[in-house]
């Protein structure tokens, strides 16, 4: 039964803190038993004023933060979910990118997340991420990690069922939901979400968050889940504080809720 661990942070506007944090973790999750680390959504820098953002946002190979991270996951022996970074593409807008990143520091998957946030929430927030990001549109498995075969995604693409019905016919055990969510959206949403995309897929879903007050002005949600097959929530990090949480992973429940309801194994598709 492997054990993971969730890094729950309050990631601020200096990719260099950022990095610390997320090597600290990376050696508390080793030293605590755990096989992976899940960290949040922007990882290594979180600062909504773009123009001052800028100067830190790096081509991959130039990233201090993934080279920081990577020489962690080397150091400890450890897998780590590196729930996303911001990157310079070179073709003028920027990647919301996560990483998968084995024990030799090696990384062994990348994704872009697919689905950008563009809204005007009531409390007077206003973001448009397409205005600054490239959205991906590639699905990312991959098998044969010590949680069996994980998806990944990104925060805002779990609004969006059709990618979660993908990757459930993938057949993925662990689905991680990186994520920054706003502190209105994820007192509404949040964790009904996460459940049921955990339903829905028959996976466990790792969501590990950023939370609290942040350097550039931003509040975010918190509340890093890990939610199994049944929708059944197994570690809850709460809304107040950043911290790195554990959890033990049954794979077996898996089988074991698929065979109790079959959906992904009956579900047939819906003529247009």
């Amino acid at each position: 039964m492997p054990r993971i661990a969730v890094l729950q942070m309050t990631a601020g506007i200096d990719p260099a803190d950022n990095a610390r944090v997320l090597a600290e973790a990376v050696a508390q999750a080793a030293q605590g038993g755990a096989t992976m680390l899940f960290t949040p959504e922007m990882s290594g820098m979180l600062d909504r004023d773009r123009k001052r953002a800028a100067s830190s946002i790096v081509r991959e190979e130039d990233s201090p933060v993934l080279a920081k991270v990577r020489e962690s996951a080397r150091e400890h022996g450890i897998w780590v979910s590196l729930g996303s970074l911001a990157l310079d593409t070179g073709a003028g807008r920027w990647a919301n990118r996560a990483f998968l990143i084995d024990p030799a520091g090696a990384i062994v998957a990348r994704y872009d997340k697919i689905h950008m946030f563009d809204v005007d929430l009531d409390s007077g927030e206003s973001w448009r991420e397409s205005n600054a990001y490239q959205p991906g549109s590639q699905l990312v498995t991959v098998p044969g990690t010590p949680v069996g075969t994980l998806g990944l995604t990104i925060c805002y693409d779990i609004r969006f069922p059709a990618l979660f019905d993908a990757l459930g016919r993938q057949g993925c055990d662990v689905i991680a939901i990186p994520a920054a969510f706003t502190v209105p959206t994820g007192t509404a949403h949040w964790h009904v979400l996460q459940r049921a995309r955990a339903i829905e897929a028959s996976a466990f879903v790792v969501a590990a968050a950023q939370v609290g007050e942040h350097e550039d002005g931003r509040r975010t949600y918190g509340h890093s889940l890990v939610v199994d097959p049944w929708g059944e929530v197994l570690l809850d990090m709460g809304g107040e504080k950043p911290g790195l949480g554990f959890c033990d992973i049954d794979l077996a429940r898996i089988a074991e809720v698929r065979a109790q309801v079959p959906s992904l194994a009956n579900r047939r598709e819906i003529a247009k």
